[in-house]
């Protein structure tokens, strides 16, 4: 099987690798379709997926859409662990060697733990630095932006006005400048806004809805946007957003674990204070597994 259906609390999902089935398109790997008990609407583009391992990247090695998507077109296995849980799972990726692993599992009444691992097999990363980078295509929502804690502590909303136009915020403590040759492509994560975020957390609104990304760290982690990384829709008459994220290891080691937690959060619309309330739980949580 290349994906599977869980329904867990209110929420019910679609994970899987990035083949082709039906209407979702190869390349789009992660949470094909995710759906709270009550909306019928997908929160992410029906081709595409929430939750994709998009880009690997040095900001030196360019070449074909097989390397600038490199996890797009790599070899990639589906696992259904229980009832509840997945992995997704790259070997050894033929540009950057680059091994991975992704678990997904979901708890009640609306949450999806997200453990991601990885690991370098050879020193290929001409910057010196590993980046990765994971899309979200959301499907038309009315409200474009996402929202997060900025320095000074109160909300910042990001709608940025291009694709590749200030798409990138950098926790305030960051920083790691990252080096690119001449003739790189152009990237979200190539162009920095100069917000600064504080807490390693953002959401979203579609329709009655609150999609909440937190992690469990912010060294390496940067959050990104694009107005209209998701393509158009002509239903909506209006473009889909990318709701993303970026994973830094400047000065990286081979046969080195590196990776995150994060908790993603699809509930009933609620206020700012219960927002930062899921995210000081979840923490207190994952504290006590260290």
């Amino acid at each position: 099987m290349n994906s599977e259906v869980f329904q867990v609390g209110e929420l019910t999902a679609v994970i899987g690798d990035n083949s082709a089935d039906d209407d979702h398109r190869a390349g789009y790997n992660g949470i094909w379709s995710l759906t709270h008990q009550s909306s019928q609407r997908n929160l992410f583009v029906p081709a595409y997926a929430g939750w994709n391992l998009e880009h690997i990247f040095d900001g030196y090695t360019n070449g074909s859409a097989e390397v600038f998507y490199e996890p797009r077109h790599a070899p990639m296995a589906f696992h259904r662990l229980s009832d509840n849980q997945a992995e997704l799972y790259q070997p050894p990726t033929p540009t950057f060697h680059l091994e991975s692993w992704t678990c997904f599992k979901l708890v009640a009444p609306y949450y999806i733990d997200v453990d991601f691992r990885c690991l370098a097999h050879q020193p290929l990363f001409k910057g010196n630095y590993i980046g990765l980078f994971w899309a979200s295509y959301i499907n038309a929502p009315l409200d474009k932006s996402i929202y997060f804690q900025s320095e000074n502590g109160y909300w910042a909303q990001l709608c940025t006005q291009q694709h590749n136009n200030e798409s990138t915020v950098c926790h305030l403590d960051d920083q790691t400048q990252l080096t690119f040759s001449q003739d790189y492509h152009n990237a979200l994560f190539r162009n920095l806004s100069p917000f600064r975020y504080q807490l390693p957390l953002f959401y979203g609104l579609f329709e009655d809805l609150a999609w909440v990304v937190m992690f469990d760290r912010t060294e390496g982690i940067r959050l990104t946007h694009s107005p209209s990384g998701g393509g158009s829709n002509q239903q909506y008459q209006t473009t889909n957003p990318a709701w993303d994220f970026q994973l830094i290891v400047p000065n990286y080691q081979v046969q080195t674990e590196y990776g995150f937690k994060a908790r993603l959060v699809y509930r009933p619309t609620c206020s700012r204070r219960a927002i930062l309330d899921e995210y000081y739980q979840w923490r207190k949580l994952i504290d006590l597994d260290y």
